[in-house]
């Protein structure tokens, strides 16, 4: 692939040597047509258009936004302003009017969205050929489907034309296209990242997936994105922490040899065997877990209550104009229409039982590695067999968000065959650094090139322990607190969350007028005339320190804030002269609380 590599670290390299971001985007367009493959995107942003916002990012700045000037895609069931939402399906295309809120995020961050990228129709699919426009070609081998339902997300991603790409996951679907096209697929904790402006597959699954070249890059954009949002009834706070500092030996379960499905596939099996070696390698200890329980979650996902509510998330569209589906998603959905509540709740009553069976295995151990997928399969094969070949696709895949797991695939070597190799490390709810710390190990233990493009692996981050003579500890307020739109600043500058506090009792908290993003102003007063105010503690080196106090605008300022337990901390206060037109929200007990009651 000619041009910069588009991997994060290499690309902000390029840009601190003082180039800009109108030559990335001339590069990629150049890649789009030198790949020349018609299924990748559904719709294209223009090329004007986003030279336009390259021009308006200004100066270099990565601390301000963390994704300054770095290209992505975004699965077309997820709503960019301007952008047609089709979910593959042209008759049911709309034009939104606001960005979901993820990619509202990611512009913030600087990022540029590319275009609207293909998928199986409806996010229906784990094979990336149910769609009515051409089918995305396999970046590493055209014969093989290129997986779904986030097909275009992925191929543009090992293709170098995007540094990352959103899908959607709640089979699957963040996962299989990345293990057949040798990038990295993160699937997030449910509620980690919004679902607001995500057309729903099943509302209670769902989950939006990150596509991209490296585990550092996949972290990177999740820490952006991985925010509270209110707006999302099934949003939580998944802190992004933990990235980088694992046990030296974990405990891995995996499927116990007996329990381990391949289809025939002795490739694959011998792949999945040379990673396990790989993870032994490292120092990690393993442990067979019997994996029939697993399988029967798995089989739970296309019966009963989750067919129903695929169906009843686009009912009303699907009964007056069924003719607008694709063959076989019609026919999945179709069937939905014969199941009662009874089925649903038959159901719900079955995942329950299995869930009973299974916590104790889940917790034996510290994560599991399974393979992405038990085989690869063709487009012909695909043809021959289209419900049989993808239903064994999500054996691996279709039992975590059932089993509320976060999960990333990582590419692990390739096959004797030539064909990628991948696995999959899954962990319980909130685990998401656990799995991308090992993640990053085993991809860089591999020392597969990125993708389709030959771009090399970028030279790992010196991860030399620190002094703790040279770090200084930081009490946020309010928009650094994680979750919250500048927390970015701090995890760019490697920040470490430490630990929630309260301050002691003479602060009061402010909402200052004119602040964007709206900020608050803590000012301290008399012991006892304030309130105790929701802190976090974090904690920078010292030249990060100096980098993120100098980039503090006034009125804000950094002092000595003295906390409810006894200790102090240097923190954030305010200029006095700052609180005269503000609200005094001190009631409210911190930040996040006000922001909550007030959105």
């Amino acid at each position: 692939m000619t041009g910069p590599a588009l991997d994060i670290s290499s690309l902000h390299a390029f840009y601190a040597d003082g180039d800009s971001a109108t030559a990335i985007i001339e590069a990629v367009f150049a890649r789009i047509a030198a790949v020349n493959d018609p299924g990748i995107f559904l719709h294209l942003a223009g090329k004007a258009n986003l030279l336009e916002q390259a021009a308006a990012l200004g100066s270099f700045d990565p601390v301000a936004k963390p994704l300054w000037g770095v290209p992505f895609a975004v699965k077309d069931n997820i709503d960019v302003a301007g952008m047609p939402t089709s979910a593959a399906c042209p008759d049911f295309a709309y034009m939104p009017k606001a960005d979901a809120t993820v990619v509202r995020l990611l512009k913030l961050a600087g990022a540029l969205v590319i275009g609207k990228t293909n998928l199986d129709q409806f996010a229906t699919g784990l094979v990336g050929v149910r769609t009515p426009y051409p089918v995305p070609r396999n970046a590493i081998d055209p014969a093989l489907v290129p997986g779904g339902s986030s097909s275009g997300s992925a191929v543009a991603t090992a293709q170098g034309i995007v540094s990352f790409a959103l899908g959607t996951d709640t089979a699957g679907s963040g996962r299989i296209p990345a293990g057949l096209n040798n990038i990295v697929g993160l699937k997030p904790s449910l509620g980690a990242l919004s679902t607001t402006g995500v057309i729903p597959a099943c509302r209670t699954l769902d989950c939006v997936s990150i596509f991209a070249l490296t585990v550092d890059d996949a972290w990177r954009v999740f820490e952006v994105v991985a925010r509270h949002d209110a707006t999302d009834a099934y949003s939580k706070t998944v802190p992004a922490d933990g990235f980088g500092r694992t046990l030296p030996t974990l405990t891995i379960g995996v499927p116990a040899k007996a329990d381990r499905l391949f289809f025939g596939d002795a490739v694959m099996e011998a792949a999945y065997d040379d990673a396990l070696r790989m993870l032994m390698e490292l120092g990690h200890r393993l442990v067979e877990i019997p994996f029939g329980d697993f399988y029967q979650v798995a089989n739970l996902l296309y019966e009963g209550a989750w067919v129903a509510e695929r169906y009843a998330a686009v009912k009303d569209f699907f009964d007056t104009k069924e003719a607008s589906f694709h063959a076989i998603t019609r026919k999945i959905y179709g069937g939905a229409k014969q199941l009662s509540a009874a089925d649903a709740f038959k159901g719900l009553y079955a995942l329950q039982a299995l869930k009973q069976k299974v916590t104790p295995l889940i917790a034996s151990v510290d994560l599991f590695c399974v393979p992405t997928a038990p085989t690869h399969y063709t487009r012909a094969d695909l043809e021959a067999e289209p419900i049989r070949e993808n239903s064994r696709l999500g054996t691996y895949t279709n039992f975590v968000n059932l089993l509320d797991l976060c999960g990333i695939a990582v590419p692990t070597g390739i096959r004797s065959d030539g064909r990628p190799a991948s696995v999959t490390l899954l962990a319980p709810w909130g685990g998401d650094g656990l799995t991308a710390s090992l993640a990053c190990e085993i991809h860089r233990a591999s020392g597969l090139t990125l993708g389709a493009t030959g771009w090399l692996q970028p030279t790992a981050k010196d991860t030399t322990a620190v002094d703790e003579v040279d770090l200084i500890d930081i009490v946020v307020v309010g928009a650094h607190l994680s979750g919250m739109p500048l927390n970015a600043q701090l995890l760019a500058l490697a920040g470490r969350l430490l630990r929630t506090a309260r301050t002691s009792d003479c602060y009061r908290l402010y909402a200052l007028p004119g602040q964007m993003p709206t900020k608050p102003g803590l000012i301290r007063v008399a012991s006892a005339t304030g309130g105790e105010i929701d802190v976090e503690i974090w904690r920078l080196t010292r030249a990060a320190f100096g980098q993120f106090v100098a980039a503090i605008p006034s009125p804000l300022s950094i002092g000595t804030l003295f906390l409810s337990d006894g200790t102090s901390a240097k923190g954030f206060l305010v200029e006095a002269a700052a609180i005269a037109d503000a609200t005094d929200i001190t009631h409210y007990g911190g930040w996040r609380s006000y922001v909550t009651a007030t959105t």
